[in-house]
């Protein structure tokens, strides 16, 4: 009898470790192929015609292109609009798509509209998990504005959109003119910093797998981020879920919540500390728009006027994507900093 259950004991620590490997797997890099070309003034891009569940949310004056940014990693880029440039990233886990609404609010004969995404989200390429760090993130992103050949621009960044485009911003520093702060993450952890249940349990390994992977979407849960959650309806959610989840490779979304530094000894604080620096350190316009019902970040705008003390703040009713409630208040904001750079 003990034999019996010393066997299955041995079994089922088997079955286990054999689960954790299936379930931490790395992941394969998936790059999408795109048809036709799209030609801006800083060249010939690959178009990548939208599928009929995304193309319906955006008009069809809108570009949609990749742009290779290391080999075999592409960025998808929404575009729409001519005039000064706006560079918009959003976080995790949603895509270009987060910020369409802000640019309908937007005179599009006076603003060129970049919404990219994220590698690992959305339509641009899927990475093993393992190639999803900070610096990476950073270095793709600066790749794209690099080939995109502008010269100024107003940048917007909310979520890891925040520090990550800010990062790229940093190693082309004679791009940014203006910036609008939405809820993000931009000052570096000074001491350590309690990581909510939620995300402790995301970041353990196997556990967070079966949260995110297994036993629930990611995406489903994003309305209970919201104030009003119908502002996240099922066709929007679908074009933030389908590109990962019906890809293959579905490690993006967990990857990039486990990039989180909650502890300046954190092997990546320092990389956020100059980041941080420089942003604290420029001349320019600067707004904070902010959603005060956030239930993740919403507590965090007076961190976020310690690194932008002489901002204009505007205060909201929005939830962690705020581009899906207020969008025409971020628009407002994008028409006066624009404003304040031509006045300077």
């Amino acid at each position: 009898m003990k034999k019996i259950a010393l066997r299955s004991v041995a079994i089922l620590a088997i079955v286990f470790i054999i689960a954790g490997v299936v379930f931490t797997r790395d992941g394969s890099l998936q790059t999408p192929v795109g048809n036709g070309t799209v030609t801006l003034t800083a060249g010939a891009f690959e178009a990548f015609p939208l599928p009929d569940y995304a193309a319906k949310l955006v008009s069809d004056d809108y570009k949609s292109y990749l742009v290779e940014v290391a080999p075999g990693i592409k960025i998808h880029v929404l575009e729409v609009g001519t005039g000064y440039p706006v560079y918009m990233q959003h976080g995790v886990p949603t895509s270009g798509f987060l910020y369409r609404k802000v640019a309908e609010s937007l005179p599009q004969d006076q603003f060129r509209i970049i919404m990219p995404t994220l590698v690992g989200l959305g339509f641009s390429s899927k990475v093993p998990a393992s190639q999803h760090s900070i610096e990476n993130h950073i270095t793709w992103l600066n790749s794209l504005l690099i080939k995109l050949e502008l010269s100024e621009l107003i940048f917007i960044g909310q979520d890891w959109g925040g520090p990550l485009g800010a990062g790229a911003l940093q190693r082309s520093p004679e791009l940014l003119k203006g910036m609008i702060a939405l809820n993000t993450v931009l000052d570096a952890p000074k001491e350590p910093r309690p990581i909510p249940a939620v995300l402790r349990a995301l970041k353990t390994p196997v556990l967070g797998e079966l949260i995110a992977e297994r036993s629930t979407s990611l995406f489903s849960q994003l309305p209970n981020f919201q104030n009003d959650p119908e502002s996240l309806p099922p066709d929007v959610l679908d074009v933030y879920a389908k590109p990962v989840e019906d890809g293959g490779n579905a490690k993006g979304p967990l990857a990039m919540i486990r990039m989180a530094v909650f502890d300046p000894d954190h092997p990546d604080a320092a990389l956020q500390r100059t980041i941080e620096n420089y942003l604290s350190g420029q001349d320019m316009p600067v707004e904070i728009v902010w959603g005060m019902n956030d239930q993740r970040l919403g507590d965090r705008l007076v961190n976020m006027q310690g690194v932008f003390p002489n901002a204009a703040v505007v205060k909201t009713e929005a939830g962690h994507f705020l581009q899906e409630e207020v969008p025409a208040e971020i628009a407002a904001a994008v028409q006066r900093v624009r404003k304040q750079i031509d006045q300077n």
